[in-house]
């Protein structure tokens, strides 16, 4: 009788036509590594459109024991992906990797060590990025921002590559958070964790489909749920334009006592209703993004749409 434990690994796929011919029997080499463990791989196909489907079901056709492909209809983003991933996965403990291949699959062994001993939660934290000055400069301040005004304690080099236990899949598949960030979320849920320093590789083939508009909307997505910064920063710039108006009323009034006249000038007034102008847009902006998220949880659509599932089919 079969005793092991079950190991999925969730991997999101958009666009990775060129990595996951390396990338997929490197995950699976690890059967071999991780010993009382059955291994479980479950690629979720974002909508891709570069051949990474037809690359999966070639390897599916070999490895249908070990292999499980979802096949999304369109492009929902890597949050859904993972989210539909962890809804499939069976596993006691489950890991979550890119398809790039610039985190170590290795890694999983010392993490699945961490997770046998009771952590609930194994993160793979970045200590050198194999990636241009710019997206590391970008990659620091955002995740110090998250660290200091969103979730206390948060890993500094955030992460995106961990072992969580059945137990956090299971409070996450519940919550089921659109517009948010995955990693973050299950960071807040309060479990114990540990954390792994790694040093990412640098990308050998293929292209990055993080773009910048995906890069501000993960930003604005995080600190409208974990955080409420932008909200409380309405209210301080409210008192601040409050208190201001009135010291210059003030001061005006004044003027106009002593000298009789107040001072004029077109320039001066067409620069302050300019500047409050546009930090009125700005307000109108933040309040705008809480209410539109407010919608999309109310009206229920679904976080991802499966067109198709290729399910593993145990060994006789």
């Amino acid at each position: 009788m079969d005793n092991n434990r079950l190991f999925s690994i969730v991997v999101p796929v958009y666009q990775n036509a060129d990595n996951l011919n390396d990338t997929i029997p490197a995950l699976l080499s690890l059967q071999k590594k991780i010993k009382g463990y059955d291994l479980e791989l479950i690629f979720v196909d974002d909508g891709s459109t570069d051949g990474s489907y037809d690359i999966l079901r070639k390897f599916h056709e070999i490895h249908c024991d070990k292999i499980l492909i979802i096949k999304l209809t369109k492009n929902f983003g890597q949050n859904s992906a993972i989210y539909a991933g962890l809804h499939a996965a069976q596993g006691d403990a489950i890991g979550i990797i890119s398809a790039d291949l610039q985190d170590p699959p290795e890694l999983f062994i010392d993490m699945l060590e961490r997770w046998k001993c009771g952590t609930k939660l194994i993160i793979g934290e970045r200590k050198g990025r194999g990636e241009n000055i710019g997206k590391n400069v970008f990659s620091r301040l955002y995740w110090k921002l998250v660290k200091n005004y969103a979730v206390k304690d948060f890993p500094v080099g955030g992460f995106d590559f961990c072992v969580i236990d059945k137990q956090i899949a299971k409070e996450v598949r519940l919550i089921n958070e659109k517009n948010s960030h995955i990693f973050v979320l299950m960071f807040s849920l309060g479990y114990p964790y540990e954390i792994l320093l790694y040093d990412r590789k640098k990308r050998i083939s293929g292209k990055s489909q993080y773009t910048i508009s995906k890069k501000i909307k993960m930003f604005v997505d995080t600190f409208v749920a974990f955080s409420d910064m932008p909200i409380r920063a309405i209210s301080y710039f409210g008192f601040f334009v409050s208190l201001v108006s009135f010291i210059f009323a003030v001061y005006f009034i004044a003027i106009k006592v002593i000298k009789g006249t107040v001072y004029t000038g077109w320039t001066s007034l067409a620069v302050l209703i300019s500047i409050f102008g546009g930090l009125i847009l700005l307000t109108l902006g933040i309040l705008g993004e809480y209410l539109w998220r407010l919608l999309d949880e109310t009206r229920k659509r679904p976080q991802y749409v499966v067109e198709s599932i290729l399910r593993r089919r145990k060994e006789e």
